[in-house]
């Protein structure tokens, strides 16, 4: 009689995910104070809008939706599309990272506080691709 282990799909754990939320919270808050203690000017003015500076609560507050956004997409893709979720997901959250980015590229600021606030985004999107899809076996 031969035995098999019987294939038990791996789900990643809440606590996994939570942590990858967290990270993706502080990985844009570094980049964030790395840029002010380097000097970067903060200010961001969009046409028609008066100009404002992006300070940390920001940062923290769209990071932190962001992520609960991507996980909540995540967990729906997996219920819709199963095993192929992580790809789908994979693929769709670089194409946001990298819309993401227009608009940090479009509005008037320094050279600076474009790289950094380019940066913030980029941090977000690569703790969350890193940690949130299923890691395969």
């Amino acid at each position: 009689m031969s035995m098999t282990a019987a294939s038990v799909p791996h789900t990643p754990s809440v606590r996994r995910r939570a942590l990858g939320v967290a990270a993706a919270v502080l990985a844009p808050v570094l980049v964030w104070i790395v840029g002010a203690l380097a000097g970067v000017d903060y200010t961001v003015e969009n046409p028609g809008q008066p100009a404002f500076v992006v300070g940390l609560a920001p940062v923290v507050l769209f990071s932190l939706v962001s992520a609960l956004v991507g996980w909540v997409g995540l967990v729906v893709l997996e219920r819709i599309a199963g095993r192929r979720a992580g790809i789908i997901w994979t693929a769709l959250a670089v194409v946001l990272a990298l819309l993401s980015l227009v608009p940090v590229f479009a509005a008037e600021a320094t050279v600076g506080a474009k790289v950094a606030l380019g940066a913030t985004h980029l941090a977000v999107a690569a703790v969350l691709i890193a940690l949130l899809p299923a890691r395969r076996s």
